[in-house]
């Protein structure tokens, strides 16, 4: 704000709204005794004149700061681990974390500054460059986790070692003795899927192993996509012996379109999955699969908005943390029938 700009103040918009004060205080404080038209006519007098609350007046709101996480679709297992990370590492910092769905309703950032938040973490939500203009323009720091698609380079992210677990996983097959190695993964065109895509191809093409264009297919990072995306492999003239997939859940369908068909994983059909979730240790069998630091991510994630928060430089705009491959009972040597299979 130029400094010749005098400030919107309660009084300027309880005098436009025909209110008293204090009917403006309540609104900004989100209090209930409101009448709703009355409501709704001073938040829109709020967002005219670009009101934002003085939420850092008190020392105690310096003190414990409040992060806004956002995610998008489900809660799931995946989100879920890493939520605990980002709560937990709040608890040890002193912070507080309000958890919502994302919103694309009009002034959200400002919303959001006008209710105390002090930064965003986004998990699996996506930001366009007008979503990043309004939290910009609003001084509401954004950190990203396990983006989706490729952010801007002046937007803080943290994420995994995609490519270098994709290559782990898709090695291991190939030390088992599996040529017919597929692909089953996410959204074509996000990040942590194409790098994971791109860690199997090195690895494949290291071992002279071919590729058919069949053998790669992108869906979502679901279990009707693991459903659905088997039973096509598996159809194939040379079906594959084993299957490295996106995450947990496709993998997850994977082994139940095998069993449906009669086929047992690992003997019949080996499986991998990503991210090592709850769900792959409940697996039947239990499933081999590339850990993603989750918990570990949301912790960083959260370290890295608290510093945006109070104005500290972060030494690198993106965090990428070591993923690991745990073999557990899903994968095994391809056997005579499987390799004979056609």
């Amino acid at each position: 704000m130029p400094p010749n700009v005098r400030r919107t103040t309660l009084a300027d918009i309880a005098q436009r709204a025909g209110v008293s004060v204090a009917t403006v205080s309540k609104v900004v404080n989100g209090r209930g005794d409101v009448a709703p038209q009355t409501r709704a006519r001073v938040q829109e007098l709020l967002h005219q004149h670009d009101y934002l609350a003085p939420v850092f007046r008190h020392t105690e709101a310096l003190e414990s700061p409040t992060i806004e996480v956002q995610f998008q679709g489900d809660l799931k297992s995946y989100v879920a681990k890493a939520l605990e990370g980002i709560i937990d590492s709040a608890a040890e910092a002193g912070a507080s974390v309000v958890i919502s769905k994302a919103s694309r309703a009009p002034h959200w950032a400002r919303d959001l500054v006008s209710a105390g938040r002090r930064a965003l973490i986004a998990v699996t939500s996506v930001y366009t460059a007008a979503h990043l203009k309004e939290l910009a323009r609003v001084g509401l720091p954004l950190v990203v986790l396990d983006p989706l698609h490729l952010p801007d380079s002046q937007v803080n992210s943290v994420g995994a070692t995609n490519f270098s677990g994709g290559l782990a996983a898709t090695r291991h097959l190939l030390s088992l003795g599996h040529r017919r190695v597929a692909y089953l993964g996410g959204p074509a065109m996000a990040v942590c899927n194409q790098a994971r895509m791109h860690g199997y191809r090195a690895a494949m093409e290291a071992e002279g192993a071919p590729v058919p264009d069949a053998y790669i297919r992108p869906g979502e990072f679901t279990y009707e996509t693991g459903l659905l995306g088997a039973a096509a492999l598996l159809e194939l003239e040379e079906p594959p012996t084993a299957i490295f997939t996106g995450n947990d859940e496709i993998a997850l369908g994977v082994i139940e379109t095998a069993r449906a068909r009669g086929l047992r994983v690992p003997e019949d059909l080996s499986v991998v999955g990503f991210d090592d979730t709850d769900l792959a240790q409940m697996a039947s069998p239990p499933l081999t699969t590339v850990r993603q630091p989750l918990r570990e991510m949301g912790g960083a994630a959260l370290r890295t908005a608290l510093r945006l928060a109070n104005g500290d430089k972060v030494e690198s705009h993106h965090i990428e943390l070591a993923t690991e491959l745990v073999v557990r009972a899903s994968t095994a040597p391809p056997g005579e029938e499987a390799s004979a299979r056609k």
